[in-house]
Formats: C-alpha cells, structure tokens, sequence
C-alpha cells in the first residue's frame, strides 16, 4: 500500500470548469450499449462484402479471374485494382510536402501489379449474406508469379535483394517522405525510400575527447496497436453519384479526401459520417483507409449498400503495425556528466509501400537533452510485410527505448544517479533541439524531472534479491492543423457545440469543458457532437495529440464569438454601447447601472424576440502547440531461471500543461504505460520465413492483461503552453515513449543485463542471462 495520494495533479493554475471532473456527456450511451459503432450500421437490403486476401508475401498478378464468384447464387459484386481507376504513384505527380502518394495508397487497398505482403486484398465480393460472401471469395481464381520476400530491412537492403518497386526512388528530403516512382529505364534497382540526414557540431571530434563513449545497437519488432474494435465500414454509392460512407474513423475529413482521391471523384460527392471509435491508437488515422473505396466501388456495382467487416485476424494481416527498427547509438559525455555528442543510424521499416515514421523517430529520440554536437540519419525501408501505420507517437518509442538505454548506461559510468544526470542534460525554454532541430518555447522537462526525483517511488526501498527500478524520459512534439466548431446558444441556456474532430480519448467532454468555462456555465450545460464531412467546416481530426489543442482552440473562439454577440445583444437591449457591458459567471452587467443584468439563461430565452438566434463559429489552424515531455519510473522482479519479467510499480510523470479533464489525462498516461509494457515484455508480430503472420490472434498476439498489471500511478506536471488560452498541452502521445526503456533500465538494475531487442521476452531475458 502506498503511503500517500496517488494520482498527484501538481496545478498551476484553478478555472471554474477546466480541470474539474464532470461525467462525460456520452457515457450513458456507451455504458447501455445504445452508442453506434462501426459494425452497427445495417441499412435497408445491405449487402455483405468480403476481401480476397493474397497468401503470398510477394508475387506478381498475372491474371484474376472472377467468373466463378459472379455466377454463385447470392453473389451480386466482384472489383479488383481494375475497377479502380489508375492513380500515378509518380514522385514527379506529388506537391512537395505531400502527405500521401495516392498511387501507393490505392494499390494497397487492393493490388495491382504485385502482392506485396501475406494478407495484401487482391479482389472483393458483395453477396447476400457473409456465408456467401465467404464461399465466393474462394471462387476467384489468380494467377501468381510467387517471387522471394524480405521481411526485414537488413535483407532488403541486401545487395542481392529482390526489389518490390521496380521504379522506387531513394528520397533524401523529408518534405518527399512518402515516396514515388521514377522514369521508366531510369531508376536503380533498390528498396530504399528515403534517408534523411540532421546534423550539428563536431560528432567525431567530440568522441575522441570525452571521457565515456557508449556505443550500441537496438532491434524492435513491428507491434498492433491493440485496438478492440475491428474496422468496418458501409457505403452506399446513390444513382445519383453521391456516396455516403459510415466508419469507424480518427479522421473524417482525411478519410474523405482520400476516398476521393483514389477513386477519382469529386469531394462534394463523398460523406462520411463518423461512428464511435472503439480504439485507434493512430491505427484508424491518416494511413487507415482499408475497407472505404473497396466497399464503395462494390455498391456502385450492385446497387445496394454495402458492409465490410474485418476478422480479427484481418486486423492483423490486413492493416498497419508500427515499424520494426534497427537503431545504432552511440553517445558520449565527459566525467562531469555532461553529454557532449551522438551519432544515431535509424533504419525503420516501412512495410510494402514507403512511409514509415523513421521522420518522427529522428526528431524525437534527442529531444529530452541539450547535446551541442549531433548527427542522426534516418532510412525509410520497403519490405514484404503489412505497410506500416502510425502508433502512439510514432517512431518515438522505439528510437526512445535506444537513446534511454544508453543514457542510463553513461550515467551509471560516470557514477551520477540516472535523474540528476538528465537533470544536468534537460532541454529548457530557449535550448535548440540536437542535430540542428527547432527552438523550444516554455515547456516542463525540468519541472518533470524534478516530480520524478521528489515522488516517493523514487526513493522507496526495493524488496527482493532480483529487483530492479529503471527511469526513462521521452518527448513528443504534439500537432496542430484546421478545425472548426459551431456552438449555437439554445433558448433554456444550454449550448450546443458541433466540432469536426472524433472523439477517441475523451475530447467530447474536454470540448465542451472549455465552452462552458468560457461562458460561466456548468460542463453539463454544454451539448458536444461530432458533425459529418457536410454539417461541419474541414477539421483535421484526432492524431498527433493536436485533437485538444486545434479543436480545442475552435471552441474556445466559438464560445467566444457567443460570449461577444450576447454583451452585443444586451447592449442592444438597454440601448447602450456595447463596451459598457460586462460579462462574467455568465451573468451580463451594465459597469455602471447596476439593476440592468441578465442571466445567461434569461438572455438566452429572450433571443428569437429581439434580433433572432445567436451561433457562435470558428474556423482556425493554431500555432504555438507546446511540446510534450514524460518521465516514466517502474520497479521490475526478473526471475533468473525463466527469465520472466513482472512489472511491480509505475508511475507515469508528465508535463500536461493543464489538464482539461483530469481523469481523462490520467487514463491517457495510465493506458499508454500498459501500451508500452505489452510493447516491452510481449508484443511482436512473428513471420514463418514465407511472411505469414503466426500469431495472428489475440490468444496468441500477447498484450497485457490486468493480472499482469499493477495500478499505474501518475503526477500531473501542469507547466502552461502559452499558446492556448488554458495551456493545455497533448498528452495522449508522449506517455508511450518511456515505458520500454524504463523496463529495459529496470531489468539491468536489477540482474546487471543490458537488453537490446524487443520485446523482452523470458526467452530473450533468459539467453542474456546465460541460461542457453
């Protein structure tokens, strides 16, 4: 038992509603079951649809032949690559910066000229029930020439390597990070994507005059996101030309720009209505796009509406992992602790299409630490599995468990407790991220730091022989983008809120936290949903731990234009000025007569009578989104026979900014801390030599369970980001950057063994241990 309050909030600041705990506003749907998830939309005469999935990791398609499905009774579509029309994948077509190559894009959701992983969808079927669909499926007959995979990135840049894009050319600027194809007749032959270099200083001259050089090299496996709710999607495709999807989506307006782009229709044709999000973790984001055009095209075909649903283990083998990594460090620092170089080589895999998050990794893995001299190359590597997909901070994890590792090593070589010596390395307001990265603004390393050295796990006594406590910090930069909000003042004094950005972690209530804290009301008198791609201006949804942040901003500005048009429409009504009202506890007063003053419920009632409804709207793109920092503290218990590792204590530090709701916060620490210990210990996808996925069920796919848990503890570092009019900060990334090196410093404590691979298995604990 814990001999003190756990769940610490250290606050800098108090508001009325923001950073109080209401009950979330759809809680009641969701705990009675009526809340609509993907796989709940059942229009009229529906039809179901199944993918053809290729059992091959890498073959060419010479031929599919469908006739055998078509003519089975109940079957009423088939589509393949040729019913989608041909977009170029030309690097040549892209815009600098673009955030997707369309003709990589299209040909994963269903493949062209080549299979590129076991699982890649080939053909699809429509029929009148899934029995048949699934009978038909096994109808279409292709053709393969079977060629030989690589399923790492060390065998993909073999120089006897098979190449998977005959025409893939080698970027070196991340603003062409997804990659394209060159000329014809004028490309080498590789399956390198992209390499990106960053660099400052003098990394080799000051390798040779520090004191303490640590050099090593880690390996990570890719890893699910673990969410419960498989995809799903129904489209109809209207005689009309419009086509309606209902998904499950972190990202509606994106989901809608890509359905568009890849089958070639205008915007305002295409409609998706989000549905509630049953876990994304950046899985359903910008890369999520599996089901949507397939299901869309087999609508317009049979003339009906159409569900995909995927199985489990379509979830696995047909969408998106994170990257596995090989990662090199080496780093150096003199006897006084202070760090003075690193040199870092990421390879990511991207999966069968360019476009892993070798670029975020790159930028992250130094960004706890001032480190004057500096370079960091990055490579982007296609390979024969499923095409990578955003995770929690991506890239960042796995850099953070190399950097974390060694740090902890060059602090235990210079004899410096591991807080202190990041303590006398942490980044601060002003300090210039390594490898000639941008400046920081105000933000809470430090201040988190110092909550890690001053909670009591820190200096608790360990109890056992093989028990260790590790410490790992990690950063996240957090996003921005467009987003939009209209709140519309309803005549009993609620105030409903539409906003364009799904809600994944909680953002419903923090939405309509922030209005009411605006207005002087009460959270629960705020009325929060999410509109679709035709009720609600363009908002670029929920990822990169910017859904707060941006959309947040909107509704603080609608609740604003509110607030404004109400003093105006009081004005209007003792016929004074404006400028002579003043609005506070939602309360409207003259400054100088005090008997003119109206609740906000009394104006609110009045409104139709004396000018007509009052809506209040934004439309905005933020800047000054604060970066994020975690610092992660875990007592671990190796068995040295078996080499299995329990997790005994955790507690999860953070710089918030402000938490909006804390609860909230708290579950995206505590849930990212149980991410990152599955991540540590378990988790990995495993490939037979073929590229078939082996363990792809949940029985067998280990993620964490609640027995293997302890209760995750965490400390709320408020640290204002005075970029939003609350400071809050994005939280749902960094909390997953820690954890695995944390456990890997853990283990070391306690057997004195430095683990490099992920996960950390009791095999692979039990080898390092010398027991085989």
């Amino acid at each position: 038992m814990t001999q003190y309050e756990p769940n610490m909030v250290l606050s800098e600041k108090e508001y009325k509603v923001v950073g109080t705990r209401p009950v979330r506003h759809d809680g009641a749907d969701k705990v009675t079951g009526r809340a609509r998830y993907s796989a709940d939309s059942h229009p009229t005469g529906f039809l179901h649809g199944k993918i053809l999935r290729s059992p091959h990791a890498h073959a060419r398609i010479i031929s599919i032949d469908a006739s055998k499905a078509l003519a089975y009774p109940g079957v009423k579509a088939v589509v393949t690559s040729s019913d989608l029309p041909e977009v170029s994948a030309e690097i040549a077509d892209l815009e600098e910066g673009a955030a997707v190559n369309y003709g990589f894009y299209s040909r994963n959701v269903l493949a062209r000229e080549k299979a590129l992983y076991k699982g890649h969808a080939v053909a699809a079927v429509a029929a009148v029930s899934q029995h048949v669909a699934e009978e038909a499926i096994d109808l279409i007959d292709v053709e393969y020439e079977v060629l030989r995979p690589v399923l790492t990135a060390e065998e993909a840049l073999a120089g006897n390597a098979p190449v998977l894009h005959d025409r893939l050319l080698t970027q070196s600027s991340a603003l062409f990070r997804v990659g394209g194809w060159g000329e014809e007749d004028n490309v080498p032959a590789n399956n390198l994507a992209l390499k990106i270099v960053s660099q400052e200083g003098n990394v080799e001259q000051a390798f040779s005059e520090s004191d303490v050089v640590v050099e090593r090299k880690f390996r990570t496996s890719p890893v699910h996101q673990g969410y419960i709710e498989p995809q799903a999607t129904t489209a109809f495709w209207n005689k009309d030309g419009k086509l309606t999807v209902w998904c499950s989506t972190q990202q509606l307006f994106a989901f809608r720009d890509h359905i568009s782009a890849i089958l070639d229709i205008p915007l305002g044709d295409v409609t998706v209505v989000p549905l509630e999000i049953g876990g994304g973790f950046g899985g359903k984001g910008q890369g999520g796009v599996y089901l949507e055009p397939v299901a869309a095209v087999l609508s317009k075909k049979s003339g009906a509406a159409v569900k995909i649903t995927m199985t489990r283990a379509e979830v696995f083998i047909g969408t998106g992992p994170t990257s596995g990594t090989s990662i090199e460090v080496k780093m150096s620092a003199n006897s006084d602790g202070k760090l003075t170089g690193v040199k870092a080589r990421l390879v990511f895999e991207a999966g069968a299409f360019p476009g892993s998050p070798v670029g975020g990794g790159s930028r992250t893995m130094l960004g706890p630490y001032i480190i004057p001299n500096a370079y960091v190359e990055g490579l982007d590597v296609v390979t024969n599995v499923q095409k990578s997909s955003a995770y929690r901070a991506p890239g960042s994890p796995a850099a953070a468990f190399a950097v974390e590792t060694v740090v902890d090593e060059i602090a235990e070589k210079v004899g410096m407790d591991p807080v202190d010596f990041r303590l006398l390395n942490a980044a601060k307001e002003g300090s210039r991220q390594p490898a000639n990265g941008p400046v920081y603004r105000k933000i809470g390393l430090i201040e988190t730091l110092e909550a890690a050295k001053n909670h009591p796990h820190y200096s608790a006594s360990k109890q056992g022989a093989n028990v260790g406590r590790g410490i790992a910090s990690g950063a996240w930069f957090n996003g921005s983008g467009p987003a939009s909000a209209v709140a519309n003042g309803s005549a009993d004094g609620s105030v409903s809120v539409v906003e364009g950005s799904p809600d994944i972690g909680g953002s419903r209530a923090a939405m309509a936290m922030q209005v009411a804290d605006i207005l002087g009301l009460n959270s629960e008198d705020i009325k929060p949903s999410i509109g679709d791609t035709d009720s609600i201006g363009y908002s670029s949804g929920a990822g990169g731990s910017g859904v707060t942040f941006k959309t947040g901003t909107a509704c603080v500005e609608a609740a604003l234009d509110i607030k404004n048009q109400m003093i105006e429409r009081a004005a209007k009504i003792w016929d004074v000025i404006p400028e002579e009202v003043e609005y506070a506890d939602a309360i409207l007063r003259h400054k100088s007569d005090p008997e003119l003053n109206f609740a906000f419920s009394d104006l609110a009632a009045m409104l139709n009578g004396t000018g007509g409804p009052i809506v209040g709207r934004a439309t905005v793109n933020p800047a000054g989104v604060g970066n994020a920092f975690a610092v992660h503290i875990v007592d671990v218990d190796v068995d040295k026979e078996t080499g299995k590792v329990d997790i005994l204590r955790f507690t999860s530090i953070q710089d918030v900014g402000k938490a909006i709701h804390p609860s909230y916060v708290e579950g995206q620490m505590q849930g990212g801390a149980v991410q990152g210990i599955g991540w540590a210990l378990n988790e990995e996808y495993v490939f037979d030599e073929e590229g078939d996925m082996t363990n792809a069920t949940f029985l067998d796919y280990r993620m964490p369970v609640s027995l293997d848990l302890p209760m995750i503890d965490t400390v709320l570092v408020e640290v204002g980001n005075p970029g939003h009019h609350f400071g809050l900060r994005g939280v749902g990334e960094a909390c997953l950057v820690p954890p695995m090196a944390a456990i890997a410093n853990a283990i070391h404590d306690a057997v004195g063994i430095r683990m490099t691979e992920l996960p950390m298995s009791p095999v692979r604990v039990s080898k390092a241990l010398g027991n085989y």
